[in-house]
């Protein structure tokens, strides 16, 4: 008897079984029922036997072994999807849907080995059987993460819509505050301190907002208008020298420079990359926007230690900093998000960041198309 057919003919026993080892693994708020438990173990154990039987080369084989996701559309992969999302649903943590397809496992193949003599043909159904297993486990897994990250993601995202009008009301309270010519001098610094922080906390919101619309799988929205890109460049600049004071800020400027894309969005972009350099890098900052062609250039220089090697491949990731260098020690002000929305407005302008860092300093360069298609 062939393992595929053993399943099939113990199925009843295997489930109750499996049944008995899930329910004590539910969290014990979970509503799982009893059939829906024997539900679960026979969708799981039908689509296992059923993949078992599938022709299969050594080549197939092979690429299994490495990791290779076979017909991810599959009706057997769906099976893993589903086992996934209903036990997400029913509160099972991560760790719990392992511990099933580990129990499910060995309660096959320890019943399975009392009925059966081990020999090569043998090891063969164990070999097929294991490969089933673990592609679905993966396949399980792998739903159970993304739909974690969504929900992840979409709590962040409500988070930042949402707080978005009390910031907004302490920003305006404050600056009718600072209207008020009566205030005492310690009124006034509270006042204007009261107002710094909530447009801190405004631009974090902001580079929240735009973190979790991407990562949920929307475009950047871009408005694009005639622009001076050298101007974009200047202001950025004013800015930034206006919340750090004591940084030096070089804006040198080549060719035309009129185009058209989302002035607001590329301001964020070069405040952001600035704002970098100011908080990793030393010396002066050198801003420098040219025209080549029918691309704008526009390349953000600073001193300081090179950026490590290790961290280059995901400087632009979201969430991730490189190590400070010794000249600035002090702690980020931001989320980890200033780079990966730098990106983020890059790509939306149909444009490439990249970045270069050696022991004579670190530069970051945009490439974008010099006019930009308004949407239709």
């Amino acid at each position: 008897m062939t393992l595929s057919d053993f399943i099939e003919a113990n199925l009843d026993g295997l489930i109750d079984d499996w049944a008995d080892y899930a329910r004590a693994m539910s969290p014990e708020n979970s509503r799982l029922s009893a059939e829906q438990l024997r539900n679960s173990a026979r969708e799981l154990l039908t689509g296992i036997a059923e993949d078992m039987r599938g022709a299969q080369n050594r080549t197939q084989q092979r690429e299994k072994s490495h990791g290779d996701r076979p017909d991810p559309d599959s009706d057997f992969n769906a099976i893993g999807r589903r086992h996934a999302d209903d036990r997400l649903g029913h509160g099972f943590q991560i760790n719990a849907l392992i511990a099933e397809f580990r129990a499910l496992r060995a309660s096959v193949l320890v019943k399975w080995q009392q009925v059966s003599r081990l020999d090569a043909a043998a090891f063969e159904e164990m070999i097929r059987f294991n490969e089933a297993i673990d592609q679905m486990l993966a396949e399980s897994v792998r739903q159970f993460a993304k739909r974690t990250e969504r929900v992840r993601d979409l709590f962040a995202g409500v988070l930042a819509h949402d707080m978005r009008s009390p910031v907004g009301a302490i920003s305006h309270s404050a600056h009718v505050l600072l209207r008020d010519e009566n205030l005492s001098s310690s009124s006034m610094r509270a006042g204007a301190s009261i107002q710094r922080s909530a447009e801190r906390v405004k631009v974090m919101i902001d580079d929240l907002f735009i973190f979790t619309r991407t990562r949920l799988g929307d475009t950047l929205p871009v408005e694009p208008t005639q622009q001076d890109f050298g101007r974009i460049c200047l202001d950025a600049a004013d800015e930034v020298c206006a919340a750090s004071p004591d940084a030096r800020i070089e804006v040198q400027l080549a060719g035309k420079l009129a185009g058209i894309c989302d002035g607001a969005r590329m301001n964020q972009l070069v405040v952001n990359l600035l704002t970098n350099a100011v908080q990793h890098g030393s010396g002066a900052i050198r801003v420098r926007g040219a025209a080549e062609g029918e691309q704008i250039i526009l390349a953000v220089s600073s001193g300081g230690s090179p950026i490590p090697a290790s961290a280059l491949a995901t400087l632009f990731d979201p969430l991730t900093r490189a190590s400070p260098s010794p000249e600035h020690k002090r702690s980020s002000r931001g989320m980890g998000l200033g780079l990966y929305i730098c990106r983020c407005i890059a790509n939306a302008h149909n444009g490439t960041i990249a970045v270069e860092s050696d022991e004579s300093g670190t530069t970051f360069t945009v490439s974008i198309p010099r006019f930009l298609t308004p949407p239709p």
